[in-house]
């Protein structure tokens, strides 16, 4: 009887052993094969400036937003990206894209805004901006919906152009040669010389220009011109001249010197002369004998004067 109760408790024994050994080794992967099962996970989701705590069996991040049916914009941002696993905790951000305008180069350009200031705003919209640009509103200054951001476009370039100088014209006078002669005793040349600018442009339009330097690579050569001088007169007459509209030039009218040809006129009062051509009839009146044009007259004598005493001498060469 003794032995048959030793012989129960030795079977019990090993029966506990191969128990525990099969519910050791064999119990744990029946769990890894059993379906997992779906616990609320709380999180925080993040919009803009709003925080909300929520709680969801979703997998992924791209799982919540469909389940919640939150629609993403073409720009806009999520954070983590859409196949990250959801734990409890996890924190899901979703910045929203505000739409903007780019008045650039000529162009009304739409864009978008994620950033924070106007700076990031034209990078992310990959518009390059120059040293010297100018933007508005402000780089600093913080993004609005709809807002509209205008850069003008500033460039500064040293340029260097060459100009002409002009010549001199200087006249002499010859007494030997014929008052109707006209020579050039030396011909002009003009000259150059380089000029270098520092120009500003706004939106590829010239606003301003400022000389840098000036240099003259070649001097002017000034024209002498001689004039003749000589009048040959033959015969004088002496009576009263008056003046009249006419041609607008050196010209008079005289009763009976022939068309074309040339008088010198001289105001006895002041000494003053003028060479006129013959190219009217007149005038009529008494002791009337030249009706100078009024360009003539007046370089003679004053408008105001009407008629003077006048000294009209033919002129022969």
């Amino acid at each position: 009887m003794k032995f048959f109760t030793h012989k129960k408790l030795f079977f019990l024994l090993i029966f506990s052993i191969l128990i525990f050994v099969v519910y050791r080794n064999f119990f744990p992967k029946i769990r890894s094969f059993a379906p997992e099962q779906n616990f609320f996970k709380i999180i925080t989701l993040k919009e803009d400036e709003l925080i909300y705590t929520l709680s969801t069996q979703e997998k992924t991040v791209a799982n919540f937003l469909e389940k919640n049916r939150i629609i993403l914009g073409e720009f806009d941002q999520i954070i983590p990206e859409k196949d990250t696993p959801i734990f409890s905790g996890s924190q899901i951000e979703l910045r929203r894209a505000l739409k903007v305008n780019f008045a650039v180069d000529g162009k009304n350009i739409p864009g978008y805004a994620l950033a924070r200031n106007i700076r990031d705003v034209i990078s992310e919209n990959n518009i390059a901006l120059s040293r010297l640009d100018q933007v508005v509103p402000s780089l600093n200054s913080l993004p609005a919906d709809n807002l509209k951001i205008v850069i003008t476009r500033i460039n500064v370039e040293e340029k260097t152009e060459t100009e002409t100088i002009p010549f001199k014209i200087i006249e002499k006078t010859d007494a030997k040669l014929s008052w109707r002669e006209k020579k050039i005793e030396q011909k002009g040349e003009k000259g150059r010389r380089e000029i270098k600018y520092k120009i500003t442009y706004k939106n590829g339009k010239e606003i301003s220009r400022v000389i840098l330097e000036k240099k003259i690579i070649q001097e002017p050569v000034a024209e002498i011109i001689v004039q003749g001088t000589f009048v040959k007169t033959g015969k004088a007459h002496k009576g009263l001249g008056t003046w009249y509209a006419w041609k607008g030039g050196l010209f008079a009218a005289n009763p009976w010197l022939p068309l074309g040809s040339y008088v010198k006129v001289t105001n006895l009062g002041n000494g003053k002369s003028v060479i006129v051509q013959i190219n009217d009839r007149g005038p009529f009146g008494s002791n009337r004998i030249i009706d100078l044009d009024k360009v003539a007259f007046a370089k003679i004598a004053s408008i105001g004067a009407g008629v003077i005493n006048v000294k009209m001498e033919e002129i022969l060469n």
